[in-house]
């Protein structure tokens, strides 16, 4: 994708030098466009459980790098195969919720326990980092092309009127290496010129609705419009949507979707308005061990003074303000769980399934 006019995506290899991974630092949009560098595991592990990335599939290849960043520091230990299953069990313990991370992780642990020299353990972990980063961009790239044909079919439906689209949190390129998922198809049907619209949740407690996806709309020109979280279920009685689509942070065997908190209370005002209510994810995000995804799928609870404080831009600089009664707790959990009985559809890199059990191994095993 684009930043003022020049191609970005959201992790990669420093030019330069390659035992350092460059990242956008999301804490700092839309005020201001930083790139951090990561130098070490430990490095990852903040940037991930501190949210400088968030997504699933980027934090996947974020951790991935993260055991590659492991493996070179690991060159200087007597036991390196130690020190880099430690690296590796730290970085998942970053963020709980979304299974890329474990996937991914997983991933170059099994590809580099095939070696066994350090050198050969850091070149493969390199070459395997490489090959997911590379995958999960052609998995949104084929989600925006497959998710595209349902905006189409809505769009004809509507005799080219435009399409109102309302997504829930940041499941764009920022989230996702690049495309996106919620997001791919809504920028190839932007792409192709169909007219379109896009409602965008402002998603407290972080406000990601609001930074991260209005500002990448506008980047790519997406006319969009940022509504109060709890803004949506108006809209749906009005006929001013005509469809919801959103990431997914975890998706069960059986079809539940855990994602930003929030998403289940649009599912229902969906359901109840007779809108089409689509979830947008690579197969990397299923979890095949999970059926019951309410009562199974791991829900991170972070730091309260997320909900209590809020911060902006202001004097040119961003600050942090409360906005709660100091005296009050405040709970925070960053994820909810939509039951696959809410949802009209998955789609894949793989293709478009229903979201139940059946239907997904059919879309896993092709």
């Amino acid at each position: 994708m684009e930043v003022n006019k020049k191609s970005y995506t959201s992790i990669w290899l420093k030019k330069n030098n390659q035992n350092v991974i460059q990242i956008i630092d999301q804490r700092h949009l839309p005020f201001m466009f930083i790139i951090e560098d990561l130098k070490t595991p430990e490095d990852v592990y903040f940037a991930i459980k501190d949210m400088h990335i968030r997504g699933a599939p980027l934090i996947g290849v974020a951790g991935a790098f993260g055991v590659y960043l492991a493996t070179l520091q690991a060159r200087k230990k007597t036991n390196y195969n130690e020190h880099i299953i430690l690296a590796a069990e730290k970085i998942k313990s970053s963020r709980p919720t979304a299974v890329n991370l474990f996937y991914a992780i997983n991933r170059v642990m099994q590809a580099i326990d095939s070696v066994k020299s350090i050198d050969k353990k850091i070149k493969l972990s390199k070459e395997t980092c490489i090959k997911i980063r590379d995958e999960e961009i052609e998995s949104c790239r084929q989600i925006g092309i497959k998710g595209f044909e349902i905006i189409k079919k809505l769009s004809e439906q509507k005799n080219s009127e435009v399409v109102n689209i309302l997504t829930h949190c940041n499941a764009g390129w920022l989230a996702c290496v690049d495309y996106g998922t919620a997001l791919s198809p809504i920028y190839f049907a932007h792409d192709e010129k169909i007219k379109l619209h896009v409602w965008v949740d402002e998603t407290r407690p972080r406000n990601q609705g609001a930074k991260l996806t209005a500002w990448e709309l506008h980047q790519h020109g997406v006319p969009h419009t940022v509504i109060a979280d709890n803004t949506g279920g108006h809209l749906m009685q009005h006929g001013l949507v005509d469809m919801v689509i959103v990431g997914s942070d975890r998706t069960t065997i059986n079809g539940d979707v855990a994602n930003k908190i929030g998403t289940y209370l649009k599912a229902l005002a969906a359901k109840d308005n007779n809108i089409p209510f689509y979830v947008a994810l690579p197969t990397s995000t299923i979890d095949k061990n999970i059926e019951d995804g309410i009562n199974n799928i791991p829900i991170e609870i972070r730091d309260e003074d997320e909900v209590k404080f809020i911060d902006g831009f202001r004097n040119n600089e961003i600050q942090k303000v409360m906005v709660s009664n100091p005296n009050s707790p405040a709970l925070n959990y960053g994820f909810d769980v939509t039951p696959a009985r809410l949802i009209t559809k998955l789609i894949t890199e793989k293709g478009i399934c229903n979201p139940n059990k059946e239907s997904i191994l059919n879309i896993l095993n092709k």
